[in-house]
C-alpha cells in the first residue's frame, strides 16, 4: 500500500538525519571512479603502444575489454546483489577494482594489461548497479530520491567528461600506468568508508539463484555488444566477426527471456517490461546515450583534426557540456516535480535535437561562441533526459527488484553507447568516403587509404606532397565537415523519435512512499532491527493509533519483505 505525500503528511525517512546524504556521497564517488576508467585510457593509448608494442588486435582488446566485460556482467551482479546483499557485492567490487588497477598500472605485457582491464570490468559491473539499487533503498521518498538521482547522473557525466582531461595530464607528466594508479588510494579510502557507512539491503530471496540464467544473460549481452562494436569499428555487418556475435547474443537473450518467464522465481521479473513507464524509460536511455557517445566521438575528431586543437584544448572546449550536465542534474528534481516525467523527457529530447541542428552551422573554421552555446544546450538537454528516464525507471520498479532494474538501466546505457558509435560512425563513414573520389592527381590506392578516416587522409596527403597532397588534404577536410552535418541531422531525427516515445510516460510525478520502504530506510539509518520495529508496532493499540491518524496508511507486511540491516550489525536478515 502506498500513499501520496503532502506537505503536511510527509513521512520521516532515514532517521531524518544526514546519514542518507553521506551514503549518497560514497555512492557517487564509487560511480565517479567507474565512469573515469571508461574514458581515461583513451589518451594513454599512444604512450602504452610505444611502451608495450601490442599488436593491433591486442590494442583493440586493451581498449574494449573493460566496457565489454562490464556491460555483459551488469545483470549478473545486479541480480546477485538482490539475493546476497547489495552492500556486500559493492564492497567486493571496490576490492577487485583496486587490485585490478594495481595490476594494470604495473603491466609489462599486453596480455597482462588485457586481463587487468577485464578484471576492472568485473569490478565495475559489481559497483555500478549496486550504487543505483542502494540509492533506491536509502531514499524511499520519491522527491528526495529524485534529487539523489540528479546528483548521481551528474556525477556519471562529470566522470566521463573529465576522464580524457585527467588522463592527458597524467600521461604528459608521468607515464601511462598512472591513469590506473590513481584508483588505488581512492579505493583504499572508500572501502573502509563504505564498510562503515553503507547499509545492507537485499530483495526477496525466494528460490535458488538462477546461475544458468545469469550466464545466459552475460553471454547474450557480450555477443550483442561485441557485434555492435565490430560494426562501429568499420567491419561489414555481414562479416562473420560482426554477424556471428550478434546472432549468438540475440539467441541467448531470447532463451534467457523465455527461461525467466517460465521460472517461479526469475532473476529478472519480465512483468517489469509490461509497464509502459519502465519500458519507455529504458528506450529513452538507449536513445540518449546513442546520441551522446556518437556525437562526442565525432566532435573530438572535428575539434582536433579540422580545427587543429590540442587534446587539452579539446577537453577544455567540451567542459561547457559537462557544466551544463551538472546544472541539469542539480535542478532536475525541481523540474521533474513542476512539469512531470513526460514533458521533462520529451522537451529534453527536443532541446537536444535543437542543439544538434544548431551545430550543423559549424564549418571548417573555428566558431567558439557557436560551439559553446551548442554544447551547453546539448549537455543540459541530454542530462535532463537521462535524469528523468533513470528516475522514472527506478521508481517504477519494486524495491525488491532494485538491483535487477538498476542493471537493466546500466545495460541500456552501455548498449546505447555501443550502438551510437556503430550507427553514427557508419553514417559518418558513408558520408565522408564519397567526397574523396575524383581528387585530381591522387592514385586510387591513396584514395582508398584516405577513405578510412580523416587522420589517415592527412597522413596520405603528407606522403603525396605537392599539389596532389594539398588537394587531398582540402577534399578530406571538406568531406568530413559535410559528413558531420549529415550525421548531426540523423542524430536529430533519432532524438525527435525519443521525444515521441516520451509521450508514453506519466504526465505527473506521483510522490508515493511504500510504508515498508520508509520503515526499512529508518532501520538502516537508526540501527534498529526490523523484527524489533515490527514487534513494537504490531499491537492492536498501535494499529488503531495509526489508523486514526489522517492521511497515514497502515503498513502491510508481505511474505517477501525487503530486508535492510545496518552496516556491520551482524544481525540475521529475515
Amino acid at each position: 500500500m502506498s500513499r501520496t505525500n503532502t506537505a503536511q503528511g510527509r513521512p520521516r525517512v532515514a532517521g531524518g538525519g544526514g546519514n542518507r546524504w553521506v551514503v549518497l556521497v560514497v555512492l557517487c564517488v564509487s560511480l565517479l571512479l567507474v565512469a573515469l576508467d571508461a574514458t581515461i585510457l583513451h589518451v594513454a593509448v599512444p604512450s602504452l603502444t610505444e611502451d608495450l608494442r601490442p599488436s593491433s588486435t591486442a590494442l583493440l582488446w586493451i581498449v574494449d575489454a573493460y566496457p565489454l566485460v562490464c556491460a555483459s556482467l551488469l545483470i549478473l551482479f545486479g541480480t546477485l546483489g538482490d539475493r546476497v546483499g547489495r552492500r556486500r557485492v559493492l564492497l567486493l567490487g571496490y576490492a577487485l577494482f583496486g587490485i585490478a588497477s594495481a595490476v594494470a598500472a604495473l603491466a609489462t605485457d599486453p596480455a597482462v594489461l588485457i586481463a587487468a582491464r577485464a578484471l576492472l570490468g568485473v569490478g565495475g559491473a559489481m559497483i555500478m548497479p549496486a550504487t543505483l539499487s542502494l540509492l533506491r533503498a536509502v531514499f524511499p521518498d520519491r522527491r528526495e530520491r529524485a534529487t539523489a538521482i540528479g546528483i548521481w547522473t551528474a556525477t556519471a557525466a562529470v566522470g566521463a567528461a573529465t576522464g580524457p582531461v585527467l588522463g592527458g595530464f597524467l600521461v604528459e607528466n608521468y607515464w601511462w600506468g598512472s591513469v590506473f594508479l590513481i584508483n588505488i588510494p581512492l579505493m583504499a579510502l572508500i572501502l573502509p568508508l563504505g564498510r562503515r557507512l553503507l547499509p545492507e539491503s537485499r530483495g526477496a530471496a525466494d528460490g535458488p539463484w538462477d546461475v544458468l540464467g545469469a550466464l545466459m544473460a552475460a553471454g547474450g549481452i557480450l555477443g550483442c555488444v561485441l557485434g555492435i562494436k565490430r560494426a562501429g569499428a568499420g567491419d561489414p555487418l555481414l562479416h562473420p566477426s560482426t554477424i556471428g556475435p550478434l546472432l549468438l547474443g540475440a539467441a541467448l537473450l531470447v532463451l534467457f527471456v523465455r527461461r525467466q518467464k517460465r521460472r517461479p522465481h526469475p532473476l529478472v521479473d519480465m512483468r517489469l517490461f509490461s509497464r509502459a513507464a519502465f519500458t519507455t524509460s529504458v528506450g529513452c536511455i538507449v536513445l540518449a546515450m546513442l546520441a551522446l557517445v556518437g556525437l562526442e566521438l565525432i566532435a573530438v575528431q572535428y575539434l582536433q583534426l579540422v580545427l587543429g586543437l590540442s587534446p587539452l584544448e579539446t577537453g577544455l572546449r567540451l567542459l561547457p557540456l559537462t557544466f551544463a550536465a551538472m546544472a541539469a542534474g542539480a535542478t532536475g528534481s525541481y523540474t521533474l516535480r513542476r512539469i512531470g516525467p513526460r514533458r521533462m523527457v520529451g522537451w529534453g529530447f527536443v532541446l537536444t535535437a535543437g542543439a544538434v541542428l544548431l551545430l550543423t552551422l559549424m564549418g571548417q573554421h573555428d566558431r567558439p561562441l557557436l560551439l559553446t552555446v551548442g554544447f551547453v544546450l546539448l549537455g543540459f538537454g541530454l542530462q535532463t533526459t537521462l535524469f528523468s528516464a533513470y528516475e522514472s525507471m527506478l521508481s517504477e520498479a519494486p524495491q525488491h527488484s532494485a538491483g535487477a532494474a538498476a542493471a537493466i538501466g546500466e545495460t541500456s546505457y552501455q548498449l546505447g553507447a555501443g550502438m551510437g558509435i556503430a550507427l553514427l560512425g557508419s553514417v559518418m563513414n558513408a558520408s565522408y568516403a564519397p567526397g574523396l573520389a575524383g581528387v585530381p592527381g591522387v592514385p586510387a590506392e591513396a584514395v582508398r587509404a584516405a577513405a578510412n578516416s580523416l587522420g589517415e587522409a592527412y597522413k596520405v596527403a603528407e606522403q603525396l606532397g605537392g599539389s596532389a597532397g594539398d588537394a587531398l588534404h582540402e577534399a578530406a577536410r571538406h568531406s568530413f565537415v559535410t559528413g558531420l552535418h549529415i550525421t548531426l541531422c540523423v542524430s536529430a531525427g533519432l532524438l525527435l523519435v525519443g521525444a515521441l516515445m516520451a509521450l508514453r510516460l506519466p504526465p505527473v510525478m506521483e510522490c508515493t512512499v511504500d510504508p515498508e520502504e520508509a520503515a526499512d530506510a529508518l532501520v538502516a539509518s537508526e540501527g534498529r532491527s526490523a523484527p524489533e520495529e515490527s514487534d513494537r508496532e504490531s499491537g492492536p493499540a498501535h494499529r488503531a493509533e495509526r489508523s486514526d491518524r489522517p492521511g497515514v496508511a497502515e503498513p502491510r507486511v508481505p511474505a517477501t519483505r525487503e530486508a535492510v540491516e545496518p552496516a556491520g550489525s551482524g544481525r540475521p536478515v529475515h
